[in-house]
């Protein structure tokens, strides 16, 4: 086990080509009527997976995918309701998402092992996915992902309250959108970033719509679909909603991943500090920071070939504050 120091520069740079996520890529049957929408680039093996954050899909890996697939295949997939995929049944936990993914794979002939890349989210995803399939898992990495079922039950209960706040933020929203009435604001708390006043609440998806990392195609393209579409709102009420399972269920079926490799990108500056931040509020930031570093320690646990690295001036979209930390650690772990 291996915790590794990176001094990281965030970055503000425009994707090239990413016109890709703006129309649908694959739709692949993942049974139940389901249908997951994937875009796979290059050739190779293993296969790289990619599941994104909460309230986001597939464009969230717009800076990092295309540079994987010089190496290898690479596959990144909209959850059932976000993008182009169809709308899943209910509840969304993360034993029927990894479910509908492995049958996806199957039936689009997308062969493994598999090397899982999830963030936030869709950490608790791939780990289970991993825990379900084990023979088929390569490895994995973790981009900043939740570590709900690695903290204390005193702070679940305190991310439990937190999570039903933004659930009822979400069920407004999902009512104007489906009764094309004026959308209400995003609520001041549960995002990680702070909106500007007033702005509406079909801009909360991923760190904020528009996104300066895309194109402007691809903003419309994102707005339209959180301006519109009824069932990214049913599905990520019910994904959030069962977060809680979903942290439980982890801890009731951890599997040891062996010497499969793992990695751990820990973000360190999730309020994005600069020198004209206040002292005191910096000692307060720092020690959220250690407090988030210590619990995804706990991850190194899962195998015998794991390593943490910190991302010092990330916040918690690494792959977009700092990309070429992501493609190095994935490019590591397939040891090109």
């Amino acid at each position: 086990m291996t915790l590794v120091l990176v001094f990281s520069c965030a970055v503000a740079q425009a994707a090239r080509g990413d016109g890709v996520y703006t129309h649908p890529g694959r739709l692949i049957d993942a049974g139940n009527g389901v249908r997951l929408n994937f875009y796979c680039m290059g050739h190779g093996s293993p296969t790289v997976i990619f599941d994104a954050g909460w309230e986001d899909w597939s464009p969230s890996w717009v800076l990092i995918q295309p540079a994987i697939a010089r190496y290898t295949r690479a596959c990144a997939y909209d959850r059932a309701g976000s993008g182009f995929s169809s709308a899943g049944p209910t509840p969304r936990t993360s034993v029927e998402i990894a479910r509908e993914l492995h049958a996806a794979l199957h039936a689009g002939g997308i062969p493994g092992p598999y090397l899982l890349v999830g963030h936030s989210f869709g950490s608790y995803n791939i780990r289970t996915f991993a825990d379900l399939y084990m023979p088929e898992v390569y490895g994995m990495v973790l981009v900043d992902g939740e570590s709900g079922d690695l903290i204390t039950a005193k702070e679940r209960a305190e991310n439990d309250r937190t999570f039903a706040k933004t659930v009822a933020g979400l069920e407004a929203c999902r009512s104007a959108v489906a009764t094309q009435r004026p959308l209400p604001p995003i609520p001041a708390t549960g995002h990680s970033y702070a909106p500007a006043p007033r702005t509406a609440c079909s801009h909360q998806f991923f760190r904020g719509l528009p996104m300066p990392e895309w194109s402007t195609q691809l903003n419309a393209l994102v707005l339209r679909i959180a301006n519109t579409r009824v069932a990214l709102y049913d599905a990520v009420i019910s994904e959030m909603h069962e977060m809680p399972t979903d942290a439980q269920w982890l801890i009731v079926h951890r599997r040891s991943f062996g010497n499969r490799p793992v990695v751990v990108l820990t973000a360190q500056n999730h309020a994005y500090d600069t020198a004209r931040t206040s002292p005191a509020l910096h000692r307060a930031h720092l020690r959220s920071e250690q407090q988030w570093a210590q619990a995804q320690r706990k991850y190194l646990s899962l195998s015998t070939d794991a390593k943490q690295i910190f991302a010092m001036s990330s916040g918690h979209y690494i792959q977009l504050d700092d990309p070429q930390l992501v493609i190095s650690a994935i490019r590591g772990e397939l040891r090109l």
